[in-house]
């Protein structure tokens, strides 16, 4: 399937699929095989995955590797709105949280999840001096091609970058179609050991301003902190 195909697809699934269902934000359990993992979504943001749609999982399958098990997909509590009376979400900001599927049963030491993370950051560049101008930055790169800017947390248990990258004619119809040229994508990837599980949260959003960089950094930080304190034995 094509990435101009998709939102169409999605918006006719999700429209179906949500008309008669409101919109919860409320934590809730995932079952990592002996463990139980409590996730939920940051303010104004719903879980589409609830819905349990094989379509709305082809989508968010689409955000993360195929090695990975999706456990959370969340949409602006606005776009699941629109869905719900079949007008074409903006999809400019969502987020999704995944679990490595060969570790999925397993109990992960903390030298389990140094080589999770050690595998999942192979080949990355540096990250990019504090003073970089972010936006000058990915005006000179390839489109499609993501970039490391800055790594914003690291811990034993915890490793969360900032990634971004200029977007394609095709992707900008993809992501947002009313996108001006020059669109540029941000994202953060935050690896977490969670109750001897390991996690992968991810967050997207359109880049237009200093403020969508304020609020994808302060959105992943409060994101992280919500979860550690919903599974604090």
């Amino acid at each position: 399937m094509s990435a101009r195909q998709r939102i169409p697809l999605l918006t006719a699934v999700l429209a179906a699929a949500l008309a008669a269902t409101p919109a919860l934000a409320t934590p809730f359990a995932v079952r990592l095989g002996q463990a139980s993992i409590a996730l939920d979504t940051p303010p104004g943001f719903s879980d589409a995955a609830f819905t349990g749609s094989p379509r709305v999982l082809e989508m968010a399958e689409s955000l993360t590797s195929a090695s990975n098990r999706v456990l959370l997909f969340g949409i602006t509590d606005a776009d699941l709105r629109r869905f719900t009376v079949g007008d074409t979400p903006e999809l400019r900001r969502y987020m999704i949280a995944v679990t490595p599927r060969s570790l999925e049963r397993r109990q992960v030491s903390v030298n389990d999840f140094e080589r999770y993370v050690a595998e999942v950051t192979r080949g990355l560049d540096p990250p990019q001096p504090e003073s970089t101008d972010y936006r000058t930055f990915l005006k000179g790169r390839s489109p499609g091609h993501p970039a490391l800017l800055a790594e914003l947390s690291r811990a034993p248990a915890l490793l969360s970058i900032l990634q971004g990258a200029r977007l394609s004619a095709e992707e900008k119809e993809f992501w947002w179609e009313k996108s001006a040229p020059g669109y540029y994508l941000l994202s953060t990837t935050t690896l977490l050991r969670l109750r001897e599980r390991a996690l992968s949260l991810s967050v997207f959003t359109g880049y237009e301003s200093p403020a969508d960089l304020e609020w994808i950094k302060s959105t992943t930080k409060r994101w992280v902190e919500e979860l550690l304190r919903l599974n604090r034995r």
